[in-house]
């Protein structure tokens, strides 16, 4: 049975990602594994000091997992496994531990939004998962809810490199056990991007998804941030599949010094694929 790893560290936003997770699980017919990493909380003065020792560290951390399991598994339906796991250590090196040991369909996580431009995507945790996990990471914005799940599924694509950077049947089965449609985006502006390349490339890509019957979309706007935003919150789109390094198209949304980031400010999950 596949499972979905919903990483938290108890705050609002990780909170409601697992919620988020939950109703995912019951619609895939997934386990569900809660996952938390605590670190030791050290006071720097002459001398260093650690606050608080190990084990109450992870006394702590299992009773909140515990808790959290208890009030998911009154909601809901039987079937659904809920196991926890805390451990010690870096979040996303855990993470990548715990993601070869599970292999898990998604790992979800929560968007941090903050007050300042550089941290208002995900925070440095969220950015380095979906950087370095190569499994599907999604990624929750705050306040998201499942709803009535996710029907429509927009792939922002550039035409470059097909088949060196499209994880297609990746891509195909993710879109085939969530039961959507698929709605692949592209963002131009007078052909700016249009070279000797791109018509074999389109009919490379439509070939690899024939099977799935995909939308394609070709979006008009000079920024692609901008493009893609406008086009997914103005079509209603459930979840936007990107590919982290791959696209060019893409390159701005992961480079933290961008100040647009828009994507992410949305309130559309984004799920993160490698090849």
């Amino acid at each position: 049975m596949k499972t979905i790893i919903a990483s938290t560290d108890f705050s609002p936003v990780s909170l409601n990602a697992v919620n988020f997770a939950a109703d995912m699980a019951v619609a895939i017919k997934a386990n569900i594994l809660l996952f938390h990493v605590y670190s030791i909380p050290v006071t720097y003065s002459d001398v260093p000091l650690v606050l608080v020792s190990v084990e109450e560290l992870k006394q702590e951390s299992e009773k909140k997992l515990a808790d959290l399991k208890d009030s998911l598994q009154q909601i809901l339906p039987a079937g659904i496994t809920i196991a926890t796991e805390a451990r010690l250590g870096n979040t996303v090196d855990e993470m990548e531990i715990i993601c070869k040991e599970v292999k898990p369909f998604a790992v979800v996580i929560g968007a941090k939004g903050k007050s300042n431009i550089e941290n208002i995507v995900f925070g440095s945790v969220a950015l380095t998962a979906i950087r370095h996990l190569e499994w599907p990471v999604i990624c929750i914005p705050a306040g998201k809810e499942y709803g009535t799940g996710i029907k429509k599924i927009g792939f922002a694509c550039d035409f470059r490199q097909i088949k060196k950077t499209t994880p297609v049947q990746r891509i195909k089965d993710i879109v085939g056990e969530l039961n959507a449609t698929l709605h692949i985006l592209n963002v131009d502006h007078g052909n700016k991007h249009f070279d000797s390349e791109t018509p074999s490339q389109m009919y490379l890509l439509n070939e690899l998804f024939k099977d799935v019957n995909p939308d394609y979309h070709f979006i008009n706007n000079p920024d692609v941030e901008d493009g893609i935003h406008e086009f997914a919150e103005a079509n209603h789109l459930d979840l936007i599949i990107a590919i982290p390094q791959k696209h060019k198209l893409l390159d701005g949304i992961f480079k933290p010094s961008s100040t647009k980031q828009l994507i992410f400010q949305s309130r559309i999950p984004v799920l993160c694929l490698h090849e």
